[in-house]
């Protein structure tokens, strides 16, 4: 209450007058201003949270079509390796089957050339009993021999006949 006594009417009545002036005309000029500055601000503050939003939505659709894309990338890839070594089996299996019919005609062969000389050492070895055999019937029958001779003929041909076998 002191402070009352302090300040007379008049000074009151002059202090509020000069308060609504001040108010009016701040009111007047100014506060619309700091007001249009303020919506302005905010306005700008909300287009740029709207802006990131987007670019955030934007970015989970790349990053959708970029995992998709990649997992097309690695299936195919997958499909390719796949093909890749079904083509290589059967190209072992294709190699393997020419390996196997080249080997068995030279197995072919080789039997067919080891029986050719099979015969022709047949035949050989028939021509020279033959021989062997002529040959000792004509000692035998050229001379006449003892039971001894006869022996020793006799074993001289199994040598003979041994040797040559």
């Amino acid at each position: 209450m002191e402070l009352l006594k302090l300040l007379s009417a008049n000074e009151i009545v002059a202090q509020l007058l000069c308060f609504l002036f001040l108010f009016f005309f701040l009111r007047t000029f100014l506060w619309g201003r700091f007001l249009k500055i303020l919506d302005d601000r905010r306005e700008h503050i909300a287009s740029e949270y709207k802006k990131i939003e987007d670019l955030k939505t934007e970015m989970a659709k790349a990053k959708v079509e970029y995992e998709n894309q990649l997992n097309a990338i690695q299936e195919t890839a997958r499909q390719k390796i796949q093909e890749a070594i079904m083509q290589g089996k059967e190209m072992a299996k294709e190699i393997e089957e020419k390996a196997n019919k080249i080997g068995e005609k030279i197995i072919d062969h080789a039997k067919l050339n080891i029986e050719q000389e099979l015969i022709s050492a047949k035949k050989e070895l028939k021509n020279h009993i033959v021989n062997l055999t002529i040959t000792a019937t004509e000692k035998i029958i050229e001379e006449k021999l003892t039971k001894e001779q006869d022996r020793k003929l006799v074993a001289d041909f199994v040598e003979d006949l041994e040797e040559t076998l």
